[in-house]
């Protein structure tokens, strides 16, 4: 197991604890992180994306002039796709890009990015990092002691006081153990562990 110092928020180390073998220190292959953060991202897309056919246009459905006879080009109704103003033919709809990688290999890839910020030694692990009140620069000043920049902090549980005074912070994004992912770890330059969340992980991570 990799042993790593734990700090408190003035960047003192308090006590070490171990890191599990099975989900910090497992082969990183990009190819995994890849298809995995593509997927994320493909279901961020929003595929709005879309055009008028021509059963959508409004206007008449009755011919615009006898078929024979008059010496032009045969035309049927003024919606039609060869017209200005007509409808489209090939044209985009709104449509979902989501798909879905395996479970087994979501879970690998997860594995796989908390190994990479270890072997980069990125990770930070506080005890706590509990505020009286709701103060934005109390967290900048954590930071600061801490010395990192763009940090992805993951708690055990909700911290109300920690989501909503570092929600204005440019680079610094909370979250709880249940919404950690592969996008944001790779992101982060820095992954801050709240020591309650690795036990979280390991729960979570187990299978």
């Amino acid at each position: 197991m990799a042993v790593v110092e734990v700090r408190n928020t003035n960047g003192v180390k308090v006590s070490e604890i171990d890191l599990p073998d099975q989900i910090f220190n497992v082969p990183v292959k990009v190819s995994v992180l890849h298809e995995v953060v593509r997927m994320q991202m493909a279901g961020w897309r929003k595929g709005t994306a879309s055009v008028k056919h021509r059963s959508d246009v409004a206007g008449s459905t009755a011919k615009l002039y006898r078929q024979k006879g008059t010496g032009r080009a045969r035309k049927g109704d003024i919606k039609s796709p060869l017209l200005r103003g007509g409808g489209v033919v090939f044209g985009p709809d709104p449509r979902s890009y989501a798909y879905k990688v395996p479970k087994k290999v979501r879970r690998l890839a997860l594995k796989m990015a908390l190994s990479s910020k270890l072997q980069t030694q990125s990770i930070i692990v506080l005890d706590e990092f509990a505020l009286e009140q709701i103060k934005t620069k109390a967290v900048v000043s954590v930071l600061e002691r801490l010395e990192v920049k763009k940090p992805l902090i993951i708690t055990d549980q909700k911290n109300e006081m920690l989501e909503l005074s570092s929600r204005n912070i440019p680079g610094v994004k909370i979250l709880r153990v249940e919404g950690l992912n592969v996008y944001d770890i790779l992101n982060a330059d820095i992954l801050v562990l709240i020591q309650p969340s690795i036990k979280g992980i390991e729960g979570r991570l187990a299978a």
